[in-house]
């Protein structure tokens, strides 16, 4: 699609998603190309496919690490050293 149609749900101005849309061809999210006077943007599926897979690795490991932290605390919680934790 070009920028221009990109932009338009956006309440801002066409360079400010400019600088948004050049983050995302940074990181390989999306690729853009000049077309006559036009600037045409692709996702890259593979590469939104790749950062999925990692979000949802750190989800499943921060998970695992807050239901042990969850676990410790209950079961101090009923400990009589009377600290709070």
């Amino acid at each position: 699609m070009p920028v221009s149609v990109l932009a338009e749900p956006f309440d801002m101005t066409l360079p400010s998603f400019a600088q948004h849309l050049k983050v995302l061809e940074d990181c390989g999210l999306i690729t853009s190309e000049k077309r006559g006077r036009s600037r045409w943007c692709r996702l890259e599926r593979a590469r939104f496919e790749e950062a999925a897979n990692w979000m949802e690795a750190e989800r499943r490991r921060w998970t695992e690490r807050l239901d042990r932290l969850e676990a410790y605390l209950d079961k101090t919680e009923g400990s009589d050293d009377g600290k709070t934790v």
